[in-house]
């Protein structure tokens, strides 16, 4: 059977088989080789995560060679702002991370676990796409917050032996990264998805899943024997 990768998050997540999407670049990269999964749940936080963790992956059959786990843009919220509701406090938040990423492993021993950092915040992206009906004028999340719960998870990472991408740094790097990858200050554009889905790429292949270490499922149209394509069939069972 071919194998899965299993795409765990938020909204960012949820949304990442739309138009331009992460998940659905990584979907296309591994049309022949991989089936991605999406299991995206909008506005959750580690904390809810870790609950339905097992209920969200119950019906996944098959083998799944990796799992993204994708949380805390909505942890990071501040906890005197518009979104105090989806606030988790910082060590909870390594706890959650934990205790999902156990689960995980529980259920599939040999999974590749590949944890993401949440994006960093354009401050001005979100006073001009803000919350619900919040007329506070403040930010419901900031950079310097995002950072710390950044921080965080890949602390996490290193002490369970876990990959883990820092897309907050990485996209940092770019100059004018707030416009051209953060559509509203948190959630990403085109250009945005395009860098998440290279470091995820990247990752996979750190983990010996790069589409050139799957095999294709069921022969190629090149290496297909004219002659006798019953034999194709049967050196790919």
């Amino acid at each position: 059977m071919r194998p899965s990768i299993v795409l765990f998050g938020d909204s960012i997540t949820e949304e990442a088989f739309g138009e331009g999407g992460w998940g659905a670049s990584l979907a296309n990269h591994y049309s022949r080789s991989a089936d991605v999964v999406l299991r995206g749940y909008s506005g959750y936080n580690t904390r809810w995560a870790a609950r339905v963790a097992g209920r969200a992956v119950a019906s996944i059959a098959g083998p799944v060679s990796a799992v993204t786990v994708f949380f805390g843009a909505n942890d990071a919220a501040l906890p005197d702002r518009a979104c105090a509701l989806q606030h988790v406090p910082l060590a909870e938040y390594k706890d959650n991370l934990r205790a999902i990423c156990a689960l995980l492993k529980k259920r599939w021993p040999s999974v590749v676990v590949i944890l993401i950092t949440p994006p960093p915040v354009d401050e001005d992206g979100r006073l001009r796409y803000p919350y619900a009906h919040d007329f506070s004028g403040l930010p419901e999340r900031t950079n310097a917050a995002a950072g710390l719960y950044a921080k965080a998870c890949l602390e996490v990472a290193r002490q369970c032996g876990l990959r883990a991408i820092d897309v907050w740094s990485r996209m940092q790097r770019f100059h004018g990264w707030e416009k051209s990858f953060l559509r509203d200050g948190l959630h990403l554009t085109p250009r945005g998805n395009r860098v998440l889905f290279e470091e995820v790429v990247f990752a996979l292949k750190d983990a010996n899943l790069s589409l050139e270490a799957l095999p294709a499922d069921l022969p190629l149209f090149g290496d297909m024997d004219p002659d006798n394509p019953a034999k194709s069939f049967e050196d790919h069972e």
